[in-house]
């Protein structure tokens, strides 16, 4: 069986690139595939996630990234361009591996795709909301991407709620929830740490501002807590520099190969997500022994937490209430005992022996209908 992954680089510390190098790896070692990974930008770029060596890696060398250097229509201009050498080289490339079915993650040239993979089934993977477009061009782009995808053989997604919107545009949706790496020693967080824990990409989806603002409700009332930030992107130095400027005990760090190890350290997990497809980090430190506390934003973090149980799922953008229930948290030593033990135990549904089989099985059922 071959399997051919398309993604623009494995180049940062992110959690669809550690999603994809686990499901490769399993691939590999579990089920003997031969496993393929195209991307377009990759260069030198070192992959950040142990990656097993029997993956294909093949870099097209289109560099994307390259046509902003230039101004608006020049930009457009220099992007098919590239667009085009990239069509092309993924044609011959795929002519040359013939792989019985194709994934990709990315809606950006699901159309010429399409064209280019004649019989080989195409699966796309969900790693965002159905729609969330802000500007009337986006609301177009989304609806001619979303209107492409719909002609994959198979449009995979995380959550139910996810799969329910792309059911109007496919009807070949199957949900089936991210591979989550856990914690696989029998060391957990004692929950005795008055450290506070987020872990994610510092862009705007992820609502930093709110967490701050948050800590700032609760700060007051638990001034020997301290909440811990790990992470990179492009806001990370405008955290930084406010974490240091609003003393107030919060702290931010580069992202960690040892994230295991910050987990066990840490007492709580918080997520303040605008959107949330799904919430890696959310199983992962709750396989730590971490209770977790997140907006109930749409649509991964009620299918991964269930309110009272392994925390505290808050009614959306609620800030109050999501300071009151950290509170909570931090003023009960047994109560985050408690909620991080259960969360230890639910994180289980998400080990890769649970969820690849179903992969399995999609795939080998799309390769035997080409």
């Amino acid at each position: 069986m071959k399997i051919v992954y398309l993604y623009p680089s494995l180049a940062i510390w992110g959690g669809i690139e550690r999603i994809l190098v686990e499901k490769m790896n399993y691939m590999i070692r579990q089920y003997g595939y031969e496993v393929y990974m195209i991307t377009s930008d990759q260069g030198q770029h070192p992959i950040p996630y142990d990656i097993d060596e029997r993956v294909h890696l093949i870099d097209l060398n289109i560099r994307f990234h390259s046509r902003y250097q230039y101004k608006r229509w020049r930009r457009e201009i220099e992007y098919y361009k590239l667009s085009r050498i990239y069509h092309a080289r993924l044609k011959n490339l795929l002519k040359e591996i013939q792989p019985d079915v194709l994934a990709c993650t990315s809606s950006q040239h699901i159309r010429p795709l399409l064209n280019i993979k004649g019989i080989i089934p195409l699966i796309v993977e969900s790693h965002i909301n159905f729609s969330h477009p802000d500007t009337w061009i986006h609301r177009i782009q989304t609806y001619l991407n979303n209107y492409w995808i719909g002609k994959a053989e198979a449009v995979v997604t995380l959550t139910n709620g996810d799969a329910e919107n792309w059911s109007r545009v496919s009807k070949h949706v199957h949900v089936i929830p991210n591979v989550v790496h856990l914690n696989n020693i029998s060391q957990y967080s004692d929950c005795t740490a008055k450290r506070v824990l987020f872990v994610g990409r510092f862009e705007e989806q992820k609502s930093i501002g709110d967490l701050f603002a948050i800590w700032k409700l609760v700060h007051p009332q638990y001034p020997d807590w301290q909440l811990d930030l790990y992470g990179e992107g492009m806001l990370w130095n405008h955290y930084k520099e406010e974490a240091d400027t609003l003393d107030i005990n919060i702290k931010v760090h580069q992202p960690t190969r040892q994230i295991m190890d910050v987990y066990r350290s840490c007492s709580i997990l918080v997520l303040t997500s605008v959107y949330e497809p799904f919430g890696l980090v959310l199983p992962e430190s709750m396989s730590c022994g971490l209770p977790v506390v997140s907006f109930d934003s749409p649509y991964g973090p009620a299918t991964i937490i269930t309110d009272r149980e392994e925390g505290f799922l808050i009614p959306n953008r609620d800030q109050r209430v999501f300071a009151n229930r950290l509170g909570l948290l931090m003023n009960d030593l047994d109560l985050r005992q408690q909620m991080g033990m259960k969360a230890i135990i639910s994180s289980q549904r998400f080990l890769a022996d649970k969820i690849m089989p179903m992969w399995k099985e999609l795939i080998e059922h799309l390769s035997s209908l080409s």
